[in-house]
């Protein structure tokens, strides 16, 4: 990962529930990432729109990707994260998913999340701490 854009998929060719869930890598270094996710039927929940787990999923992806550009000597794992669901979106929106290191010690860091829609509609914010191992 880090500055060489075309290291920037790395996160995508190493995570198979990401693939799985198709998540895309847009850009991850210095503590940012930016990944996106088009929604497909198999996202959604009983209500039809896009389903509370594939967005924390995505959330969680691009957190741990926007750590991981930083500890690149280490392996960063989650400790614990929160997720506050906001907005719904619905087949065929593309979410985006933005995510910081804003707290970083010598073995934890907090990692802030925003998931919007691609016009900037609020659908989750997220925190998470992560782990150095």
């Amino acid at each position: 990962m880090g500055d060489d854009p075309d290291n920037d998929s790395d996160a995508s060719r190493t995570d198979p529930f990401g693939q799985h869930l198709g998540i895309s890598f847009e850009s991850v270094s210095d503590g940012r990432s930016v990944a996106t996710m088009e929604v497909t039927e198999d996202h959604l929940n009983v209500n039809g729109t896009l389903h509370g787990g594939a967005i924390f999923s995505l959330a969680d992806a691009t957190a741990g990707a926007a750590l991981n550009s930083l500890w690149v000597e280490d392996t960063g794992v989650a400790l614990e994260a929160n997720i506050s669901f906001l907005a719904a979106a619905e087949r065929g929106d593309t979410v985006v998913c933005r995510a910081e290191v804003t707290d970083e010690r010598r073995k934890t860091a907090e990692i802030t999340v925003a998931v919007e829609l691609e016009d900037g509609t609020k659908i989750a914010s997220s925190r998470a701490r992560g782990y150095k191992i």
